[in-house]
């Protein structure tokens, strides 16, 4: 009884390492389709989920593949980070294994491109250490009842919401500035348009007008980040993990060679 035991653990022993060796084989096959899809400069980081792998590529099809690259640069962006998450994806195992044309089916794909606090300081002249921050209902509140704040402010949707901070050199002097902003998607760029500002934390008190129209034009800005992966449409923009965010949707794909097509 004991050695059929050992018996069987080599066996599974020995068909986790074929699955993980065969899942590690398609993978790489699958970012280097993706670099060329996505017009990548190196192989993006790519992980078929689902375990057995092996089950999945007997059958040709896969229910979640998720690709991701960093340190993509678009313009005056340096830090973008790109991901798109594949669901219900048809690609026979020969076929990404060969040395031929490869080709994918998608059901679903989500894209997203995240835009780091240090893109977004680039952006503006004279700020230092910039963080992005969320933004809830009782900040907003906080800020028109306890420092006096355009009442407005209670009419902004935290989820278009977001509070940028960092450090601005005002008349030889550094301080603290806080902005709470408002986040639009536009032609897939990410407007963002100051509602208030604070010199010496969220805190202190309203700035004067004059000011305030400064720096508003400072922190007034427009990004590009370029297309979302795969053709997918944006529809969402947000704060979320100190960046700001761009996601969309594309449904029923094939991708093959350096293009993208609707099959739907």
């Amino acid at each position: 009884m004991r050695r059929l035991v050992i018996a069987l653990l080599v066996l599974v022993g020995l068909f986790i390492a074929v699955d993980y060796g065969a899942a590690a084989l398609a993978e790489s096959a699958v970012s280097r389709q993706m670099r060329d899809q996505i017009g990548l400069v190196d192989d993006p980081s790519v992980r078929i989920n689902g375990f057995p792998f092996l089950t999945q590529a007997i059958s040709g099809q896969y229910s979640s593949v998720d690709v991701e690259a960093t340190h993509i640069r678009v313009g005056e962006l340096q830090e973008l980070g790109v991901r798109a998450q594949l669901r219900d994806v048809t690609a026979p195992l020969p076929m990404l294994l060969g040395s031929g044309p490869k080709s994918l089916s998608v059901k679903a794909v989500e894209g997203t491109v995240q835009i780091p606090a240090s893109d977004v300081e680039r952006l503006v002249p004279g700020i230092e250490k910039l963080r992005i921050e969320n933004v809830d209902d009782y900040a907003l509140e906080q800020v028109v009842v306890d420092e006096g704040a355009d009442k407005s402010l209670r009419t902004i949707d935290p989820e278009n919401a977001v509070r940028l901070v960092g450090t601005a050199s005002m008349l030889g002097e550094k301080a603290e500035v806080s902005v709470i902003a408002v986040l639009e998607l536009v032609d897939g760029q990410a407007r963002i348009t100051p509602r208030d500002i604070r010199l010496g934390g969220s805190d202190a008190d309203p700035l004067p007008p004059a000011v305030q129209r400064t720096l508003q034009q400072q922190f007034t800005l427009r990004i590009d980040p370029g297309a979302l992966p795969l053709a997918a449409t944006p529809t969402k923009l947000r704060a979320v993990g100190g960046a700001l965010e761009i996601s969309g949707y594309a449904d029923d794909l094939t991708l093959g060679g350096n293009a993208v097509s609707a099959t739907g």
